[in-house]
């Protein structure tokens, strides 16, 4: 089923949203818009063709759950330093090179560097999980992703007993990230997580999605998975991990902290000022789905935010 089409206004504040001539100027396509489109065309019919089968232990899932196709996974993405539109991410970051890739630990921790990506993850076993996965705009996948438990990172990094948050930072390069060049956030990307939430077995960092290395458009080589938060807490192209001990300013809490909050828990009973939350869209799907509280994962996660106001900690 062809993946419709949502109006601008529904995915970022007017004043942010991009002007699509003026952005795929500076992404030097400009002109090649034709040309553009049929290779995405082509892209598509031969990832249908070629699409690989999901693979993981399923997390979650409900009866009705089934994995979102490889084509609506790497063709419909948010990933706003390669453009605002869906379809953007997959054109314009064809020929982003995330290799060799340096990941940064630091901040509060006893076992501080910088680590060549291998070498990051090498200690870890790799791992296939099925999530689901909510977006704050009200529309939902199933994800088959590979990755490494979080938790494992942090206690290579042996956080000292004041860091209480995890900081997260994407790749700040406006040459390879055309998207960067444009004021729509404060660059680079940064988000954050408790460091209790950081631990959560369910938290994950991925480098993969339907068994094979993470797409670009997709947040390659390393990318945050939450499942039980709004997707834009899933930061992508990450080459920073700090331990802090006051809580991070995200990037989305600091341009709209009047729509986007620090915690960003999937909560049904919580609208987001332009989006209901209480039912969503599955993408291949026409009916509307109700909304689960924690995206599913209550019975694991809830006792995380116990005693917390989630109405004012959105």
């Amino acid at each position: 089923m062809p993946i419709p089409k949502l109006p601008s206004s529904e995915l970022t504040p007017e004043a942010w949203y991009l002007d699509r001539r003026r952005f795929l100027a500076a992404a030097g396509v400009a002109g090649a818009g034709l040309l553009g489109a049929a290779r995405i065309a082509q892209a598509a019919t031969q990832g249908q063709q070629d699409a690989p089968q999901a693979r993981g232990t399923p997390y979650g899932l409900q009866p009705n759950d089934t994995p979102t196709p490889w084509a609506d996974v790497t063709g419909y993405n948010n990933f706003y330093e390669f453009g605002t539109g869906k379809e953007d991410p997959a054109r314009n970051a064809v020929n982003f090179v995330p290799r060799p890739w340096t990941v940064k630990v630091d901040g509060l921790c006893d076992n501080p560097g910088d680590f060549q990506l291998e070498d990051f993850l090498k200690p870890s076993r790799v791992e296939d999980r099925i999530y689901r996965m909510r977006c704050v705009e009200a529309w939902s996948m199933v994800i088959p992703w590979r990755g490494i438990p979080l938790k494992d990172v942090i206690d290579r990094a042996r956080p000292r007993a004041s860091a209480k948050f995890v900081e997260f930072t994407t790749l700040m390069d406006a040459r390879r990230m055309p998207g960067q060049r444009f004021p729509i956030l404060d660059w680079p990307y940064v988000e954050g997580l408790r460091l209790d939430e950081a631990r959560h077995p369910l938290t994950l960092l991925a480098t993969g999605v339907y068994g094979r290395d993470l797409p670009n458009q997709n947040g390659a080589p390393l990318r945050l998975v939450v499942p039980w938060k709004y997707g834009f807490k899933g930061i992508k192209s990450i080459v920073r991990i700090r331990f802090t001990e006051r809580q991070p300013l995200s990037s989305w809490e600091k341009s709209a902290p009047q729509e986007y909050g620090f915690y960003a828990n999937v909560n049904p009973q919580v609208d987001h000022p332009r989006w209901s939350q209480a039912t969503e869209r599955r993408i291949g799907e026409f009916r509307r789905r109700p909304t689960l509280p924690f995206n599913g994962y209550a019975d694991q996660v809830a006792s995380l935010y116990s005693g917390l106001d989630l109405r004012r900690n959105y």
